[in-house]
């Protein structure tokens, strides 16, 4: 143990009867930082929650990668491409891929006796990912695939249940407007809800094999024990980590035909990511303010402790102590009241994340906010970088107000009062 950290010890020690004039400025520095590292802890968790909240409901109803045939028509209905196996299975290699799956999507309307609805039909097959609607399914079943047969089911969200007033195991008819219209008559097997009112509204989810026979695609054989078409509206592709989405669509794209067109979620749904790349805005302007006030703080404090102390400076100057040994002193103590502040701060902000996480007592508008709570992230490496960050920037600014040390008198200072 160093003299100075055992001398900073000792003059600030909670046994120490003449600190009745510092200890409550210490107080009120430690809870200041507390303040400030609790609402900066608050705010990191709640913009890493509310970005990996939204993030996830995107991709699941899409993906972070498709890839489709290049076509003039709409960007819900593709001309089909023929399925690869040699090259999925190529894909398939890659291990920042998590899983690839084939679709088909098809603008249609549900119609009932007294409400009219806009949806597109999204297709998929045995080889889909159903993790994304098992964690939002409210009522019902998410089978709606049949391996041989086609399969009638289909799973609707809770907004437009609500809309036609149809609950699960109810039929309701699906439009298509085509040349001749068609309309098929479906079985709601399963009811969601994400909260992402722009999906929710839109998107039903059914067997593939309805959109491949309504478009007349080629290969088709359909018997009683067999449905076969390798004619699909494109491949789906989920990577283990979204960071890595601009490489893996790099990699892809050198990989597929020139006539296949590559397109990430980024892409496709820029705008949802350019509002979410806002929100870092936000916290850097939180991180800023609550960091300036507590290190505003701490130089306070620093300088109180200094003139409280002037005596024993001019003791240790008298003694032999040089002006950087007697700067460390304070600068321990000083430390010393950070590190109590992050202690606080981190329990009261992990306490309030928790009973957040777990229990959702702090709700919002989900047409504005896209959930129904305030969603909470806790990402260790971000909060110990946070702390940590804070610790040494206090500690850094510090150094130049115990500057002041150097110019004390000491024979001045051992007669101040």
């Amino acid at each position: 143990m160093s003299i100075e950290y055992f001398i900073a010890k000792k003059i600030y020690s909670a046994k120490e009867k003449n600190n009745s004039y510092t200890k409550p400025i210490l107080r009120i520095a430690i809870f200041a930082i507390s303040l400030s590292v609790s609402i900066m802890l608050i705010s990191l968790m709640i913009i890493g929650g509310f970005k990996k909240n939204i993030t996830s409901k995107v991709v699941g109803f899409g993906s972070h990668i498709v890839i489709s045939k290049m076509s003039h028509k709409s960007i819900f209905e593709k001309d089909p491409i023929i399925v690869n196996e040699v090259y999925l299975n190529d894909l398939k290699k890659d291990p920042l891929i998590k899983h690839i799956n084939i679709f088909a999507e098809k603008p249609a309307v549900i119609k009932t006796l007294n409400e009219i609805h806009l949806i597109i039909l999204k297709g998929v097959s045995s080889d889909y990912d159903w993790t994304f609607f098992k964690k939002h399914l409210v009522k019902g079943d998410i089978s709606v695939i049949n391996s041989n047969n086609i399969s009638n089911n289909i799973l609707i969200s809770k907004h437009i249940s609500n809309i036609l007033n149809k609950d699960v195991n109810d039929t309701l008819n699906i439009y298509f407007a085509q040349q001749p219209p068609r309309v098929k008559r479906f079985r709601v097997n399963g009811i969601y809800k994400t909260d992402m009112t722009e999906f929710d509204d839109l998107y039903v989810l059914g067997d593939i094999k309805h959109i491949q026979k309504l478009n007349n695609w080629s290969n088709l054989e359909l018997s009683s024990s067999r449905y076969y078409n390798d004619s699909v509206g494109g491949y789906e592709i989920t990577l283990n980590d979204i960071n890595n989405l601009d490489m893996v669509t790099e990699k892809i794209r050198l990989k597929t035909s020139s006539l296949l067109d590559v397109s990430n979620i980024k892409q496709t749904r820029g705008q949802i990511f350019q509002w979410l790349d806002l929100q870092d805005i936000n916290v850097k302007i939180i991180l800023f303010l609550m960091l300036t006030v507590a290190t505003i703080n701490m130089i306070t404090t620093l300088l109180i402790i200094i003139l409280d102390k002037t005596n024993l400076i001019g003791i240790l100057k008298a003694i032999g102590y040089n002006n950087w040994s007697i700067r460390k002193v304070f600068l321990f103590v000083s430390t010393s009241l950070i590190l109590k502040g992050l202690f606080y701060g981190n329990i009261f902000a992990f306490s309030i994340a928790l009973l957040q996480k777990y229990f959702s007592f702090i709700k919002l508008d989900s047409q504005t906010y896209y959930m129904s709570s305030v969603p909470i992230d806790i990402n260790i490496i971000n909060i110990l970088f946070l702390n940590l960050g804070t610790l040494i920037i206090c500690y850094l600014i510090l150094i130049l107000p115990s500057y002041v040390i150097t110019k004390i008198d000491p024979i001045k200072s051992i007669r101040f009062e």
